[in-house]
């Protein structure tokens, strides 16, 4: 017996980026499988083609969509963002999942892998953030935003430097938003 109505979520549509493995994909699967329709967004077209038909077939619909977006690229973004308003609905929920990270001493980690972590994580994040959330302002619609965090935010941590960084401008950007809407 299912804790849950297996339609509970139907007519969400939820954006999931890094959504082609790990959590975002275990997420995505568990959204569709209560009715949720699910974007998922990451790097590689072949490892999101996978989830997507791992999840579909799981659910025995279609629920689960792909597309590879650079969301360090605000123009990709706000493009790839419309593309779902303009062929499926205005989206009702953006799970900020995307991440990067190279374990490394601080003093050897370059410029180029800094920016690479960061852009990705925090970058990415206040991308989608506005593409999304500047529709609902617009529309006059609600929306709901999760941000995957880390426990580094508020403890540090040894070899993750960027990404606690970035993490925690995600929280802050997060908690700014929500304060803001309240």
């Amino acid at each position: 017996m299912a804790l849950f109505d297996k339609q509970a979520l139907a007519g969400k549509r939820i954006l999931i980026t890094g959504g082609g493995t790990g959590l975002g994909k275990g997420v995505g699967g568990v959204l569709a499988e209560y009715g949720a329709q699910v974007h998922l967004w990451g790097r590689r077209q072949e490892v999101l083609d996978k989830a997507a038909t791992e999840i579909n077939e799981k659910c025995g619909a279609e629920r689960a969509f792909v597309k590879s977006v650079d969301i360090r690229k605000a123009d990709q973004v706000d493009a790839a963002v419309q593309e779902i308003w303009d062929a499926h609905g205005p989206l009702t929920g953006l799970i900020n999942n995307a991440a990067a990270n190279f374990i490394a001493p601080t003093k050897d980690l370059s410029p180029r892998g800094f920016e690479a972590v960061t852009s990705t994580v925090m970058n990415g994040a206040f991308f989608t953030t506005h593409a999304c959330g500047r529709r609902w302002i617009e529309q006059g619609l609600k929306g709901s935003v999760v941000s995957t965090l880390v426990t580094w935010i508020w403890t540090g941590s040894a070899f993750v430097v960027p990404s606690a960084m970035a993490k925690a401008a995600v929280n802050a950007m997060t908690m700014s938003l929500a304060v803001f809407s309240a």
